[in-house]
């Protein structure tokens, strides 16, 4: 009796113990919510204009006379590389999606996921210095360009970055289609791009969405690649050769120089809670679209 008192008492605490991980990430989120909050919120309720923050593209926050916190050439640089880089990411991951779940063979499958893992595994700063060495010289050579560190090289980048986890999902994606749509498909006489076109991807969109919203959330996120290959030069863009500066690249270069709680410093947390935001916008879009998928 004292025994399987014991075993009892133990499966609850280990039950605890997994239900404490469990919600530590929410714990954890909500905690790194609250610290950038409380740093920046003292200048944001006081002194901050939000009309210029949002819509001023002047960024000078050591200016000695007139200080100015405009993001607008911020936001507009992290959204210009985002959007490119996922036109060029979602096509290739999508398709890659595609032939991994419905053209390889079980040994060439496990082989590829294999390498997709390691393509998402290389550190985001070795992906800048190829940025910087490789693509740099590339955009010169082929465009002619007075520089190659611009939207298209932080868009490549970003575009490489991200292909793993839409491929990821994406494949998750078709695969959860049930075999039988693909048998009734088959027995119609659909040939094996009329399976793909008119029954798989219709059955699969919603994952498939969802697979290119969490690519963006992932390239939107992005820091050092994006510092290294874009320019970091605070600018409304005209083509995807200009250079430009993100607003992580912004938070990364400018806070070790930043004097605590001062207003520069200030405002870099709240780039930070914007940044938050912006992510976890489209990471519970992404979550409650996967929810919808598992549903049907």
């Amino acid at each position: 009796m004292g025994r399987g008192r014991l075993e009892i008492i133990a499966e609850s605490l280990i039950e605890w113990v997994i239900r404490l991980c469990g919600i530590s990430a929410i714990i954890f989120i909500f905690a790194i919510f609250l610290f950038v909050f409380k740093e920046g919120a003292e200048f944001l309720f006081n002194e901050l204009d939000l009309t210029e923050f949002f819509f001023s593209k002047e960024w000078y926050p050591t200016s000695g006379y007139n200080k100015r916190y405009g993001v607008l050439a911020l936001i507009v640089g992290t959204g210009s590389v985002t959007i490119l880089a996922m036109l060029i990411a979602v096509p290739f991951g999508l398709g890659a999606a595609v032939f991994i779940s419905e053209f390889c063979g079980p040994r060439l499958k496990e082989s590829l996921k294999i390498l997709i893992e390691l393509l998402a595994a290389i550190p985001s700063v070795v992906w800048g210095f190829i940025g910087l060495t490789v693509i740099n010289q590339l955009i010169i050579h082929v465009f002619n360009a007075p520089v190659g560190l611009n939207i298209l090289n932080g868009g490549i980048i970003l575009a490489l970055m991200s292909v793993p986890i839409i491929v990821s999902i994406g494949e998750d994606a078709l695969k959860a289609v049930p075999d039988s749509y693909r048998e009734a498909a088959v027995a119609m006489g659909a040939t094996r791009w009329q399976l793909i076109r008119r029954v798989l991807l219709p059955a699969a969109k919603n994952g498939l969405l969802a697979a290119a919203l969490l690519g963006v959330g992932r390239a939107v996120g992005e820091t050092m690649a994006v510092l290294m290959a874009t320019g970091h030069s605070v600018n409304m863009p005209n083509s995807v050769l200009d250079s430009v500066r993100t607003l992580t690249a912004t938070i990364a270069a400018e806070l070790g120089e930043a004097p605590v709680n001062s207003d520069h410093y200030q405002v870099l947390f709240i780039i930070g809670l914007l940044l938050f935001s912006i992510t976890f916008v489209v990471n519970m879009t992404a979550d409650l679209i996967v929810r919808g998928v598992r549903k049907k």
